[in-house]
């Protein structure tokens, strides 16, 4: 099972728009430059899952507005959860579902927690650090 990175997206502040980036750095402690180095290692979406989003319910949000720092394509994230897994130069392992929250609600609108609801994203802890560009695999297993 494999697909590729489509985006890169990283903020320092809490409720900023994050910012498309080619490329980051992940440790232990998560994104480096991210606003949540430190308390959180990587979060990733389905671009997929930004499309269903749309298909579903007519809303449009953005891989930005998702706020979660990798957006995926062709892969299965809700089937990497307990689950080694590398993207680009990066070993993780699938922790839980990235579930929405009422904040990501309150940043853009109505509707978009119940729509991403188990199709919001993974949370995944960094096995051993590198580095991330658009472009690079994802393939479960390492």
């Amino acid at each position: 099972m494999s697909g590729s990175v489509e985006g890169i997206h990283i903020t320092r502040e809490k409720a900023a728009v994050p910012r498309p980036v080619d490329e980051i750095e992940v440790t232990a402690e998560g994104v480096v430059g991210d606003r949540h180095h430190g308390s959180r290692d990587l979060t990733l979406i389905e671009a997929e899952a930004l499309e269903g989003l749309e298909a579903d319910t007519g809303i449009v949000l953005s891989a930005a507005e998702s706020r979660r720092q990798v957006v995926t394509r062709g892969i299965r994230l809700n089937d990497l959860v307990g689950r080694p897994f590398r993207v680009g130069g990066v070993d993780c392992v699938g922790q839980e579902l990235c579930e929405p929250c009422n904040h990501l609600q309150s940043l853009t609108q109505p509707g978009v927690l119940r729509g991403l609801v188990h199709r919001g994203g993974l949370v995944a802890d960094v096995v051993s650090g590198g580095r991330i560009a658009v472009g690079d695999r994802v393939s479960s297993g390492t």
